[in-house]
């Protein structure tokens, strides 16, 4: 359990750390962020703009494969937008009522890259779905993180391909004394999330 533990923690502070080069990009790329907004110098927003593709030039050169895929693609927003309604209806209702950490949806859900001038519309359009896409998937897996912890804080017996940064709480599998003795403590074990912010 110690080891898990001390294996998350350097995951976290790892994460931590790739956040910080990521925001030492802002001097190389010459934007800052103000609020929501990300700023470009006004030269390198003229700079930007003389390398978008025009429209034209841009579906001339798209494979079938991408043309015929694309409404594949997009016929996931449906699904997609009624996910986001019920777990967000879900997460306000039911973690109220358990007391449990509410989830910051625009921590998660983070679209901006639609205002990059070197795109065309096609591709801001794409970038805008993208983002709110795998912004969702991250949303509903740490509402989904944080109730497996209060109802379920077990770790599975077999290998599984992901771990979410609430299964180092977890109890082994197969633990009953555990479980008995220590669920409730678990199911309201939230105090690293404020740590964090």
């Amino acid at each position: 359990m110690e080891k898990l533990e001390e294996l998350i923690d350097r995951i976290k502070k790892l994460e931590k750390e790739l956040a910080v080069e990521i925001q030492k990009k802002e001097e190389e790329f010459f934007y800052t962020i103000q609020g929501r907004k990300v700023l470009f110098e006004k030269e390198i927003r003229r700079r930007h703009q003389q390398y978008a593709t025009r429209l034209a030039p841009y579906l001339a050169t798209a494979t079938l494969f991408n043309l015929v895929t694309a409404p594949v693609i997009w016929s996931c927003l449906l699904p997609a937008l009624l996910l986001d309604l019920t777990v967000t209806i879900y997460h306000a209702v039911c973690f109220t009522v358990y007391g449990i950490p509410k989830v910051r949806r625009s921590d998660y859900i983070v679209v901006d890259r639609h205002a990059l001038r070197y795109l065309n519309p096609i591709e801001k359009i794409n970038c805008a779905y993208c983002g709110y896409f795998n912004g969702l998937i991250a949303y509903v897996q740490e509402i989904a993180a944080r109730t497996e912890q209060y109802w379920c804080p077990i770790k599975h017996a077999r290998k599984i391909a992901a771990i979410h940064n609430r299964y180092a709480k977890f109890l082994e599998y197969g633990d009953a004394e555990g479980y008995r003795k220590r669920l409730e403590r678990l199911r309201h074990d939230f105090a690293d999330l404020n740590e964090e912010g």
